[in-house]
């Protein structure tokens, strides 16, 4: 049965242009990674074009390799935190918007089944996602010849673009159940700005590591200096949060009635 409704959530994607949107949204981020990188690299040219290469040099950002990576993981992060708010928010809330949902709560199937076959799909959709940009940046960053390229240095870079995305992955569940609650789009995303906000603020105090959306600015150091690894007790609240999320999305459909 779980198999058969991943499959018709899969089928509800295919022919859906937000996936292409959301695909390029995010491929926008690489791109302005290597314009900065060329602007640090060549600040002549890129104050002449207006492009006010001297105050990207005094950013401290350096056009290597290592600090391309980490913008990566900044845009993968933060960008990501918001891009999936919209994606869970699309998968779930299209059901009420498109006046389908009395349907899916009609059938003879768990509605737990429909939470995690969505957050599957959301799952699959993401992934696609970073697979895609994090290739984008290998090949920008060729094209660029930046220097302090090795094997060591795109396996770290890769592995901490992997570990921001399951982060912000594991936020969503919470945001599938705002989707639920406000039968639609923008209670989802207004949660998720708010999230984002309160998460930078958070991330300024001695409280980030407990506070779910402060863990990913602490982790690619948009909110101090960069973490090595995630705290383990911040894994405990980021895990907390997911299975939270879940179990109250699916409480909230066991007892939903949908009266469209």
């Amino acid at each position: 049965m779980f198999a058969r409704v991943v499959a018709t959530e899969f089928l509800k994607l295919r022919r859906a242009r937000v996936t292409w949107f959301s695909l390029a949204a995010l491929s926008l981020g690489p791109l302005a990674i290597a314009l900065f990188m060329w602007i640090v690299r060549e600040p002549g040219r890129a104050g002449k074009l207006g492009l006010l290469g001297a105050k990207a040099n005094l950013s401290g950002l350096t056009a290597t390799w290592p600090s391309y990576f980490s913008m990566l993981a900044l845009v993968v992060g933060m960008g990501g935190m918001l891009l999936l708010a919209f994606v869970v928010a699309y998968v779930f809330g299209r059901e009420y918007v498109d006046g389908t949902a009395k349907n899916l709560l009609a059938l003879p199937v768990g509605r737990h089944w429909f939470v995690l076959a969505k957050l599957v799909v959301a799952a699959a959709w993401w992934l696609v996602l970073v697979a895609a940009v994090t290739a984008e940046t290998f090949a920008l960053g060729l094209a660029l010849t930046l220097p302090g390229f090795s094997a060591g240095v795109a396996a770290r870079g890769v592995r901490n673009t992997l570990l921001v995305a399951a982060v912000a992955y594991l936020l969503v569940p919470v945001v599938a159940w705002i989707t639920t609650l406000g039968r639609g789009y923008l209670p989802p995303l207004g949660f998720a700005l708010a999230m984002l906000v309160l998460g930078d603020v958070v991330g300024k105090t001695g409280w980030a590591p407990w506070f779910p959306w402060s863990i990913v600015p602490l982790f690619i150091g948009s909110v101090g200096h960069p973490a090595t690894t995630v705290a383990p007790g911040s894994v405990v609240v980021v895990a907390l949060t997911f299975l939270a999320g879940i179990a109250a999305t699916i409480a909230h459909l066991r007892s939903a009635d949908n009266a469209q």
